[in-house]
Formats: C-alpha cells, sequence, structure tokens
C-alpha cells in the first residue's frame, strides 16, 4: 500500500517491461480475434515526469530520457514503436517541443493499442492511484478500473470468455515473501488459463530468490528477459526482469534484435532465456 510508482517512472526496468509490453500487444492484436488484457498492478495509468515524485528521484534520466534523445536511425524496429507510443503519450497531454513531460505506464500502453472488441481490466490497490486511474480512463467503456487486489482478480477473471489474453502482473514487491505469493499466484492462473501470455515483472536483488521463482517456471514455454545496470546510484534498483510465459510468435525474435541494443544505450548488461524444461 506504500508503494507509488510515480517515483519510478521511466527508469530502465520501465523501459524494459514496456518496451515487452508494446511488442506483445502488437504481435497479440494482429490475429483477428478479440483479446482480453489484464492489468493486475496497473499504478496510475501515466506519469508527470516534472511532478515532485519523479522528480525526487530522478530515475527516468537514466532510462526513457536517455532513450529518446538518440537518433533513430539503426534502432530495432521493436524500439522505435515503444518510443513512438511514448510520444504519442506526451503529445497528447500537452508535450513536446522542449522534452518529454509525460510517460505513460502500462495502462495507457495497453489502452493505445486496443482494438474496438477488445477488453481491459485494471487493477490498483493504492487509493490515490486508483483514482487517477479513474479518472484517466472516465468513460472509457472499454477500460474496467478496479480498485482490488491484482493477484485476487486472476481468479475471479480467469480464464476470459475471449480465450485470448495477456496478463501483465508487476507488483510492488514490498513484502520479503513476494516471489512466494507470485509463484502460487501464478501457478494458480496457469491452471484456469493455461494457454494464455502472462507478462511478470521480478526484481533482481537476492539472486537466489529469482532463481527459486524462475525455478517454478520449469516445464511453460517461458521466455526471460533481464537488464544489469553497470553503474547504479547507491540503494537504487540495479538490475530487474521480464518472464514471459507463451510469448506469441516472432517475440523471441523481436527481442533479440532490442534487448542488446537498450542495453548498450541505458549502460546495462542484457539477458535473454528460454526457462529450462
Amino acid at each position: 500500500m506504500n508503494y507509488r510508482h510515480g517515483y519510478h517512472a521511466g527508469n530502465f526496468a520501465d523501459v524494459l517491461k514496456h518496451l515487452a509490453l508494446c511488442e506483445l500487444l502488437r504481435l497479440l492484436t494482429a490475429k483477428d480475434k478479440k483479446l482480453f488484457v489484464l492489468d493486475t498492478h496497473a499504478g496510475a495509468g501515466g506519469y508527470e515526469l516534472a511532478a515532485s515524485l519523479a522528480l525526487r528521484t530522478r530515475e527516468a534520466e537514466m532510462g526513457i530520457v536517455r532513450l529518446m534523445a538518440l537518433p533513430r536511425g539503426g534502432m530495432p524496429a521493436a524500439v522505435v514503436r515503444y518510443l513512438a507510443a511514448v510520444t504519442a503519450y506526451d503529445r497528447k497531454f500537452g508535450g513536446g517541443g522542449g522534452g518529454l513531460r509525460h510517460y505513460p505506464g502500462s495502462p495507457r500502453l495497453v489502452r493505445a493499442a486496443l482494438r474496438p472488441g477488445d477488453r481491459f481490466v485494471a487493477c490498483e490497490l493504492h487509493p490515490q492511484d486508483t483514482l487517477a486511474l479513474k479518472r484517466e480512463f472516465a468513460g472509457d467503456r472499454a477500460v474496467d478500473v478496479r480498485q482490488a487486489d491484482g493477484y485476487h482478480t486472476l481468479k475471479a477473471l480467469l480464464p476470459p470468455p475471449e480465450r485470448r489474453g495477456l496478463v501483465l502482473i508487476d507488483p510492488p514487491f514490498e513484502a520479503t515473501s513476494e516471489f512466494d505469493t507470485l509463484a502460487r499466484a501464478v501457478k494458480q492462473a496457469l491452471r484456469r488459463f493455461a494457454t494464455g501470455c502472462y507478462a511478470i515483472w521480478y526484481p533482481i536483488k537476492d539472486e537466489e530468490a529469482v532463481a527459486a521463482f524462475k525455478a517454478t517456471l520449469s516445464g511453460l514455454k517461458a521466455l526471460t528477459l533481464e537488464l544489469r545496470l553497470e553503474q547504479a546510484a547507491d540503494g537504487k534498483l540495479a538490475a530487474c526482469g521480464l518472464a514471459v510465459i507463451n510469448p506469441p510468435w516472432k517475440f523471441e525474435e523481436s527481442m533479440a534484435e532490442a534487448l542488446p541494443w537498450v542495453g548498450r544505450a541505458l549502460g546495462a548488461t542484457p539477458a535473454m532465456a528460454t526457462v529450462p524444461a
């Protein structure tokens, strides 16, 4: 309940997570079938980089701001598309011309990718962020904003009637037992919706805990993407990953091109691996 993503909006972890999210959405919406998207820990929807929370840490400067300043020539296609989505959001809310001012959270990136007939449920537990999310999507019938524990909604909403879905799980990792809670939730969700695509973000602080979590994915069709900063400020997150279960066709190929490029651009060591059977 204390976690506020506004402190970290646009940082290197967001770059990894949202780059992959944009590509997943592009590939999943390429099929002419309805799609259900569930964001279990949605945050506020969008963030002003000049607001007090973002200015307190300035983490975006070493993430999305650095990427936006680079020339587009030679940039992988997935990165170009991700930056275009960020630019479109910034312009929609009055930015442009004077550097990046507004950064889209996962709910805004999801909404921008939806087609008529697709459905999106965004869950957030923090009352202030839930209110901001409801205001941002007021009157939008394609988006259902719920103040709820995202883990509980996995049981309530899966399997979706659309039978095709993307589930983004991005917990705050405030509790020491978060990896255990996450592993149980994913296992239960897969029992209900085995064919769904799941994108699961995790911090890399305790290597043993990360390895144990990855072991729970054994036997699944899963891919892990990771970035480890070569230099990080004291006390700041220095490494993170995204586990993607049941990735769509061409996703691995796209990330194999984009992830090393992003790593070089952000001064981070990239890693991509399939989860051992």
